[in-house]
């Protein structure tokens, strides 16, 4: 019942498109909700001034279902943050949002791509390892987990070209 009942509010085909400064709002309380320490209003606008960041962000009616959020320096980008509302969650939008961002950046003149992920996130890992991203380093104590204790971050990489 309640599965049926989630189907029938979570309606429609999400529309993806480049995000801009309006969206600053809908994208830090998503990214609050999807993250323990979300980024705010303020932090979210400057990224999205910013010449070098691109985001790009799925919405359903007009409210805001996902976002992946870069910045591009010297030829590489970043990943900075990906998320997608509970409700949308296992039905594939991350991996569109990522396939749009990284066409998006290979066309920016990006030749690889980089991201943190956290080593315990086991669907982010298979998001990113479908995508053709690998393992180059690891970062100890990066996040932290809700026990407060230090937890490990996978860096990762994906060539563009």
């Amino acid at each position: 019942m309640i599965g049926w009942l989630q189907r029938l509010l979570v309606r429609g085909e999400p529309a993806l498109s480049e995000a801009s400064i309006r969206d600053a709002t809908a994208i830090a309380a998503l990214h609050g909700a999807s993250f323990r320490r979300g980024w705010s209003d303020g932090e979210i606008e400057r990224l999205l001034m910013e010449r070098n960041t691109v985001c790009h962000r799925a919405t359903v009616d007009h409210a805001l279902c996902g976002f992946i959020l870069s910045r591009i320096a010297a030829g590489e980008a970043e990943i900075l943050s990906v998320a997608v509302a509970s409700a949308r969650r296992g039905r594939g939008l991350a991996r569109a949002l990522l396939n749009l961002h990284l066409r998006r950046l290979a066309g920016l003149g990006a030749s690889a791509v980089f991201l943190e992920v956290d080593e315990d996130n086991e669907p982010a890992q298979r998001l990113y390892r479908r995508a053709g991203f690998r393992e180059v380093g690891r970062r100890p104590g990066y996040y932290q987990k809700d026990s407060g204790a230090p937890a490990m971050a996978l860096v990762l990489r994906r060539d563009l070209v």
